[in-house]
This record gives C-alpha cells, structure tokens and sequence, in this order.
C-alpha cells in the first residue's frame, strides 16, 4: 500500500515588516511522506537561503499564483499578524485545501465565526499555532491535573510577557496562548469579569494603544481578568506593562494551576534564558503564609513519528525559528496531528474552534471592563467590544 505524500505550501512573506516568528515554516521539516513544494515570499531577496529552511522546492511571488500552479493538501500561514488570516483561510478553504495558521487566528469574533463556518462549509482541517497543546511539559502539566495528584483543582494563574506591550498588546499576542491554556487545563469558561487601566484610569471605549504590530483595536496598560470555569475554578489572567527585566533576565510569563493538594507552575522559555524553564510541582496543600518547596517535574516524552527525521536543533536561533527548543518540537507534533486529524477526519488537539474561544475570551475582558459587570459565555454580542 502507497503512502500517501502530502503536498505543503509556505506563505512567509517577508516584504511585510513583522517581530520573530516562530518556526511554522519548517514545521513539516523531515516528516515522512511530507513534500514541501512550493514557498510564496513577494520579497524575493535571499530567496534561496530562505528556502532553505523550509525545504521548499518552488518559490511563488503571491499566493494566488501559488494556489493556481500547485496542487496542494495543507498551507502554513505564518504571518503573525491577525488581519491576514481570514482572507488567507478564505481562499485555501474554498479549493479545499486544509491549514496551519499562525496564532491568534484573527482580532474578530466575527471573523473567527465566519472562519468556522468556512471550515465546516468545505470540510476542511485548521490546525493553530497554540503549540503549548503539542509540547511535553504542557501536556504533562495537563496529565498531572487530571490524574488528581494535586488534588481538586481551586484556581489557574496566567500572565503575560509584561514587557514595554504589556496590557491590550500583551493580551492578543501572548495571553492567547496563556488563556489557550486555561482552556486546555480547565474547559471552557462560563463568565469573566475584569478591569483595564492606562496610567492608573480605566480605559473607555475611543481609547486606543499605539502597538509595536497591527493587532485590531488594542488598549490598555494593565490588565486583570477573572474567569469561572466549570468546577468552580477560578482562573486569572493579567498584564502589567513594564514588569519584564531584560537586564535580569526576568521573564513573567507562565501559567500555575493550584488544587487542594499541590500546585504545578511552568514559566516560558524565552530568548534569554531558552530552555532552562522546568515544570515544577508543589505537593503541599496551598498556604497563604509561604511558599512550599517546589521540585522539578521529570518529562517523558511517549509520542512517536514512525520514519520522522531527527530534529535538527541546531536551527534554533536562525531567522524566525526561536531559540527555545520546545517551539520546534510542538510545531512538529502539531504539523503531525494536522495529517493525522485529516486522514481520521477529527479534529486537531488546536483547531479553530479553541483557536475561537481565546478570542472570545479577549473580546470578554474588553466587554466586562467597559460594562462593568461579570460577562457571560458564550458572548451575545460578536462585534468588537472597541469598535473597529
């Protein structure tokens, strides 16, 4: 019996000034019957050391022309910027062509709708770049939880880079994976209330963030977010601009989940400090007069890629592949569960449905500030709570 091979196209369109990316682009690197075949980059400077790292073997100046000459099973989104995808998934879902796409999956709730339904419509698999959901501490945390060993889970604390974006930036651009991940441990949420504030006022509805990218309508310096999930968990997530300390080395984002009978807490790895963060555990019940010895949480990784190349680690750190590891090796199990999921026609472990519900979730906090009041799930209202 023939393997089937899996055609893949790259969109990674340098002309478009953006920050890092994070390896989509060679995340089907070395998987067995994968065959990269096509690179759209409108920038055709350096093309051949840029295809390099994708393994792609045609380079296309736009993406029509690409989707035109090749006959492809799945196209990699990479842009980083949410206001390209909907278009982008538009046009590969109508020739039937399933997607990896990079995070968030876009700044609107109602495009977020309309990409569901795209998908549904022409029975097609959207894969999201949440790679916390493919990478082993995660997946381990998650494990933990369930196999009750830290007893009832109480509460979820998420923050994130609070760098010079902390507040709105932060949350579309990093709290996605952190409130991806609340999910991920916790279900989905039933109702959120949250407050937001720029130089210690709340923020009103005409108030706009300058940002570092196009992100939609952004605002706010600090933000703090309280979520009820199913079980009476209570999951926080917040951004304080200003917090991260470069010369120190002092990142802030990370996520900790407590129970009755322990806490777990994992920080992000980052570009200073990559992979030296380590998922710790507390297995003493939660005091509020000190903090418990942690020690660190051993990692077995169980999943196998029958015939998959050795990941080529010394990647890490070239342009827009990061230098901490665990994004090479969640992409990979990512771009891995995509062909799986089309082939057992289900659902990636990151779809768009969770890829949604962090929208939602952000378009929540907005809602709840500006009301004043707890803001129930699903939202009612799918306009932006800012306006455009």
């Amino acid at each position: 019996m023939n393997m089937k091979n899996w055609k893949i196209g790259i969109v990674k369109d340098t002309s478009a000034p953006m920050l890092g990316l994070h390896g989509l682009h060679n995340a089907f690197r070395g998987l067995p019957g994968v065959e990269v075949v096509a690179h759209v980059d409108s920038n055709p400077e350096n093309i051949q050391e840029k295809m390099k790292f994708s393994c792609a073997k045609k380079h296309y100046l736009t993406y029509a022309e690409m989707l035109d000459h090749e006959d492809l099973d799945i196209v990699v989104l990479c842009s980083r910027h949410p206001a390209d995808h909907f278009e982008q998934i538009k046009v590969a879902a109508e020739r039937g062509i399933n997607i990896y796409c990079e995070k968030p999956i876009t700044f609107s709730l109602k495009e977020a709708d309309a990409i569901i339904e795209l998908a549904e419509k022409h029975h097609i698999k959207i894969c999201m770049a949440h790679p916390s959901r493919y990478a082993l501490a995660f997946r381990t945390m998650k494990a933990i939880i369930e196999s009750g060993e830290i007893g009832t889970p109480l509460s979820v604390y998420g923050r994130g880079k609070c760098d010079h974006r902390g507040g709105g930036e932060d949350l579309i651009v990093l709290g996605t994976h952190i409130l991806d991940l609340e999910t991920f441990f916790c279900g989905t949420p039933e109702f959120v209330w949250a407050d937001i504030t720029t130089a210690g006022k709340p923020i009103v509805k005409t108030d706009r963030a300058k940002t570092v990218e196009p992100l939609g309508p952004v605002a706010g310096e600090n933000i703090y977010s309280v979520f009820r999930f199913p079980g009476g968990v209570n999951g926080i997530f917040e951004s304080r601009r200003g917090l991260y300390d470069y010369d120190n080395d002092i990142n802030n984002m990370g996520i900790s989940v407590t129970g009755t009978a322990g806490t777990l807490a994992m920080l992000f790895d980052d570009r200073v400090n990559s992979n030296k963060r380590h998922l710790r555990i507390s297995r003493h019940a939660p005091q509020p007069d000190g903090m418990e010895c942690f020690e660190d949480v051993p990692l077995q990784e169980d999943r196998v890629i029958p015939a998959a190349e050795p990941l080529d680690y010394s990647l890490c750190g070239d342009p827009d592949i990061p230098l901490a590891r665990f994004f090479m090796e969640a992409n990979r199990f990512a771009a891995w569960d995509l062909i799986q999921s089309i082939k057992e026609n289900r659902l990636p472990v990151s779809n768009q449905y969770n890829g949604r519900l962090a929208v939602e979730m952000i378009s929540g906090i907005y809602a709840s500030h500006l009301a004043r009041k707890t803001i129930s799930f699903p939202l009612a209202d799918r306009n932006h709570p800012l306006g455009n």
